[in-house]
């Protein structure tokens, strides 16, 4: 038992502490000497100042601590010149790390400059014994002149440490004779004298080696930014081995995505292959194959597997000889299930953007397929609308609720955070505010998800960093020149019939195709939903027709009355028919944009019937009310004689030189406006040519092929003139044509660029490609007056819509006065912004490694949190601060406002300046900053804050996992220990995020009436396929570090 008996020892309690006694001696002392296994540089500012009046101080540390460096030494009596620089690189990498993890604090810093300070004047001297391991903690005493006692020791268990000196309990105890500090201080010189002089080193490496290093250069910042950023682009291998048959080129911008495509697959398990089109994404997919080994399984469209095609999958992959693939189409999954697909490693899915809609039953067996195995997603477009595209196609390789992206686990809170920021906004009302906060959105995407899963370049980046592979190769890409409007000028009757058609299409009730809004009896709310959707469709559908073609409109108004009639007369006949389950499906066409399918399926009319006394009054007035619209419609236009917009086009085929001497591809959404045009170019101009639409038959494909596609084994130049639809806009080769022709307003500028990528091929011969656009005016001599009118057209289609404008831009986010211009700009086209991209900056640090290797070393041995200072007007009093936790880059901003989080190009926009910009102080602000951006930091970067929100499972897995946490469930006996095993299992993956919503939806559907807890197992082993419970390939090698870092930073005056 303790005693309370009075003790020489000093045990750090009950205030007898060694720092209170070291403070009573320091005093009366000349000379300290101090002899221990460590000190912390850093705990050096709590020491220094009762040391101020000590003319000298010695320290030797013992080498017992450092066991790496006895292992190498023990034994030897005369420690080697090798060896003794061993030792002291050893303890200067630990006092590195040291510095590196002290607490950016004013005092703490100022604790190790006053360290350096006596270093440098000699006050304070260090030395390290390497002869044998050296146990003791000794700290002598030599007192000032006049002073009773030569001196004191202490001695026992203290380092010189803050832990050793007041809080650890230690057992010191002070000799005061003065024939104990004689011994002590005679074998201490004597080991003194055989020790290792590590004072210099030790400044050295504070002064250079750590951030206290006042002389890193804001150029020298700036290129440490670059390589750290850039560390993993300049590590990974950039041979590779691979096939690269004859015809094909060794580009080395192909081979470059190829390496990045593998870091990031087996990083992640997926990867967007989202180079802009024609640059060889299919090249690269096939190069990447090879590398990644295993057997591949490519789901595309039926054209992009075809044999026939020379640039299909099944072709390009054959001649780039990867083994162990099989092509299937689109239209295949289930097939696919059913065959079975544990043999596969790897799965392709092109034009992945077209499973954007998760609730489908074809996502939900995209994703049995995807599960566990490599997942590459080709597309040029992978995100063009609303985010939750983008999370649909992330979901095929990645847990939702349990993802392995840098700082993004739970991907449904983060999308789920986004959508809020925009959902409370109104397009119509809110429209400057709404545009921004979707500019922003994506911005934060990039940021924060597709840096880390896309590789994608431009054009204009790689013939800039690409330059000299290009001119190797004989590459040069060609010129696309600035789309050229076609106006066709509406004469005052034609103009009459437009606007009257605008306010038709307004007007008009669409009574025949929402039914179910009359209905008496009950609805479910998605019914309801889904009738509104309906009449959105329909207005969407009849501005499209019109907009094509006055052909194609008088068509669907004749087709559209037909019907009318056909329902009223049902209805007095006591029936009203209702296509209620086609719905979905409708819903669907439309996402995707197959309008010709749609229409048939309108066409169709299988339905359900309903009694006529179920409906209220108004059904029967609406149906006669649209009726007599749409004949009065149709009479104006049937007094309208001439086709302004075909004449218009057809005399600048005649008399444009490029349209008269070139080979054309001409694209509508219509099939009868491609029916109509085929016919009437034949007509007119004497000339046959190739019409191709979805209702074409396969061998019209090879007439295609031969006299389009400039790879074909066998080229006809039969046809020079191809009139087509949306079916040859993406995944076929039409360059043997350098001309496209929109004769439709392509509402989303995405499918502009999609179409012109037909004939806008990286291997095309042309060094010229041309686009032109047809446009609705009134008549005038003046260009700038025909612009205006066809703007003030446009923007009456897209405001028609107005909040469902999305839907006719297919989700794309565009002011209606800008339209004109982006489907007039050459950058839509080839699918480029005139922002930086991080391309350039890291050519930048590639440059200097491969040029100023010696620049390079000095720029990758600048320490840990580097900082610097230059002046900066405009970002004034601001702190900058470069953040990593694992592979989580984060760039924090601060100045008297709140913390801001910058994206890259933000960031680095800041940091780049030139070689010759001065350096200035940084002010003692710094310390309040930089501690202002950690904080900030570590709330993004947490589990309670920032875009990590908590865990949020969908609606319907909560109910689920509600069902299967309910005591009559979980505390069931009867379950054998193999069905509680699956019960666990199961419900972890929904926790996670790894059932599709159609499998929750049908499973809830069957399980919220059953009682049973052995039918609910019973439920969840039918409906869930075992694929969706194996872990996805990220999952299966998971490591995520949680090690915060400051990397640099960066202080503007």
């Amino acid at each position: 038992m303790p005693t309370n008996q009075i003790s020489e020892f000093i045990t750090n309690k009950d205030g007898n502490t060694l720092s209170g006694r070291l403070n009573e001696l320091v005093p009366k002392t000349e000379n300290l000497d101090i002899l221990v296994g460590y000190f912390y540089i850093s705990g050096f500012y709590q020491l220094y100042k009762n040391l101020e009046e000590v003319d000298k101080i010695r320290i030797l540390i013992g080498l017992n601590t450092e066991s790496q460096v006895v292992d190498a030494v023990q034994g030897n009596l005369e420690i080697p010149f090798e060896s003794a620089k061993k030792v002291k690189d050893s303890i200067s990498k630990k006092y590195i790390d040291e510095v590196a993890a002290a607490d950016d604090d004013v005092n703490v810093e100022e604790g190790m400059l006053k360290f350096v300070e006596w270093l440098q004047s000699g006050k304070l001297q260090i030395k390290i014994y390497d002869k044998a391991p050296l146990h003791a903690k000794l700290y002598i005493f030599t007192f000032n002149e006049g002073q009773l006692d030569p001196g004191r020791v202490i001695t026992g268990s203290s380092n010189l440490t803050r832990s050793g000196l007041k809080e650890n309990l230690e057992f010191n105890v002070e000799l005061k004779n003065s024939n104990d500090y004689k011994f002590a201080l005679e074998n201490f010189n004597a080991l003194w004298d055989e020790a290792i002089e590590l004072s210099e080193t030790l400044n050295e490496t504070i002064t250079k080696k750590t951030h206290l290093n006042e002389e890193i250069t804001p150029y020298q910042l700036y290129l440490k930014f670059l390589y750290e950023y850039f560390r993993e682009d300049l590590t990974v291998d950039t041979e590779i081995e691979d096939y690269i048959p004859d015809g094909y080129l060794e580009l080395e911008y192909q081979k470059q995505a190829v390496v990045n495509a593998k870091k990031i697959i087996e990083e992640y398990g997926g990867v967007f292959i989202s180079d802009v089109v024609g640059l060889g994404k299919t090249y690269i997919t096939a190069r990447l194959l090879n590398v990644l080994g295993g057997k591949t399984l490519v789901i595309a469209s039926p054209a992009l597997i075809a044999k026939d095609n020379p640039g299909s999958w099944t072709n390009v992959l054959m001649d780039f000889g990867v083994r162990g693939f099989e092509c299937e189409s689109v239209g295949m999954l289930e097939k696919i299930l059913e065959r079975g697909v544990d043999k596969f490693d790897n799965v392709v899915i092109d034009e992945s953007h077209n499973f954007r809609n998760e609730a489908t039953l074809s996502f939900e067996r995209l994703t049995e397929i995807c599960r566990g195995k490599k997942v590459v997603l080709v597309s040029a477009t992978p995100f063009n609308n609303k985010p939750s595209d983008l999370l649909a196609q992330i979901k095929l390789f990645q847990n939702s609720r349990k993802s392995t992206i840098p700082g993004v686990p739970n991907l449904e809170a983060y999308f789920s955070s986004l959508k809020s920021r925009i959902g409370q906004l109104s397009r119509r009302d809110n429209y400057e505010q709404y545009m921004e906060v979707a500019k922003s959105n994506a911005q934060d995407i990039r940021n924060n998800i597709l840096k880390y899963l896309m590789v994608r370049r431009t054009r204009s980046e790689i013939e800039k960093y690409y330059s000299d592979d290009l001119k190797k190769q004989g590459l040069k890409f060609p010129e696309v020149h600035e789309p050229e409007p076609i106006f066709y000028q509406l004469d005052s009757e034609e103009e009459g019939a437009f606007n009257k058609t605008i306010s038709f299409i307004e007007n008009f009730k669409y009574s025949r195709y929402i039914p179910l809004l009359y209905y008496t009896g009950e609805l479910t709310e998605q019914e309801r939903i889904s009738q509104r959707n309906m009449l959105t469709f329909m207005k969407m559908l009849l501005l499209k027709r019109f907009e094509s073609s006055v052909f194609a409109f008088k068509k669907t108004l004749k087709r559209f009355i037909r019907s009318y009639e056909l329902m009223i007369n049902q209805f007095d006949q006591g029936n009203v028919y209702v296509s209620k389950k086609r719905a979905n499906k409708v819903f669907q066409l439309l996402e995707e944009n197959r309008i010709e399918e749609l229409m048939d399926l309108i066409e169709q009319e299988k339905v359900e019937f309903y009694k006529s006394e179920d409906f209220n009054e108004n059904f029967r007035k609406d149906l006669e009310y649209d009726l007599s619209l749409l004949r009065n419609l149709d009479e104006i236009w049937e007094n309208i004689d001439r086709d302004v917009k075909f004449e218009t086009f057809v005399e600048k085929l005649k008399s444009d030189k490029i349209l008269s001497n070139n080979k054309l591809i001409i694209f509508t959404e219509s099939k009868e406006t491609a029916n109509y045009l085929s016919e009437k170019i034949e007509e007119r101009l004497g000339e046959e040519n190739l019409n191709y639409t979805g209702d074409s038959a396969t061998a019209l494909r090879a007439d295609v092929i031969k006299n389009f596609d400039a790879k074909a084994p066998k080229k006809e130049n039969i046809y020079r003139i191809l009139v087509t639809t949306e079916v040859l806009a993406e995944g076929v080769n039409l360059h043997q044509s350098n001309v496209v022709i929109n004769y439709d307003i392509p509402w989303n500028p995405t499918r502009l660029m999609q179409r012109v990528g037909r004939i806008n091929r990286v291997d095309t011969k042309f060094k010229d490609i041309y686009t032109y656009n047809i446009f609705p005016s009134v008549q005038s001599n003046d260009i700038l007056k025909l612009k205006e009118a066809a703007e003030a057209k446009i923007q009456m289609f897209i405001e028609l819509l107005g909040n469902d404008a999305r839907l006719l831009t297919e989700g794309e986010e565009i002011k209606s006065n800008e339209l004109f211009d982006k489907l007039s700009s050459k950058e839509t086209i080839i699918g480029e912004t005139e922002e930086d991209s991080e391309l350039k900056y890291l050519t930048v640090i590639k440059d200097i490694r491969d040029k100023n290797v010696e620049l390079f070393s000095q720029i990758k041995n600048l320490p840990k949190k580097s900082r610097s200072a230059r002046r900066l007007e405009q970002q004034s009093g601001k702190l900058l601060t470069y953040f990593k936790k694992g592979k989580l880059d984060k760039f924090i901003i601060s100045g008297s406002k709140e913390p801001q989080e910058l994206g890259f190009l933000e960031a680095i926009k800041l940091f780049e300046c030139k070689e010759d910009t001065k350096r200035v102080n940084i002010p003692s602000s710094f310390y309040k900053q930089i501690k202002k951006n950690k904080e900030y930091f570590g709330s993004i970067t947490s589990e309670e804050g920032g875009m990590v929100l908590e865990t949020r499972t969908g609606a319907l897995d909560r109910k689920i996992l509600k069902r299967l946490n309910a005591n009559t469930v979980k505390r069931f006996d009867g379950f054998t220990e193999e069905q509680e095993e699956y019960l666990e299992i199961v419900k972890q993956k929904i926790d996670e995020g790894a059932l599709p919503k159609n499998s929750a939806k049908r499973i809830w559907g069957k399980m919220k009436n059953m009682v049973k807890p052995l039918e609910i197992v019973s439920l969840l082993q039918k409906e869930i396929s075992p694929n969706l419970l194996k872990d996805t390939h990220s999952q299966a090698k998971e490591s995520v570090s949680n090690v915060k870092e400051v990397i640099l930073s960066e202080y503007f005056e």
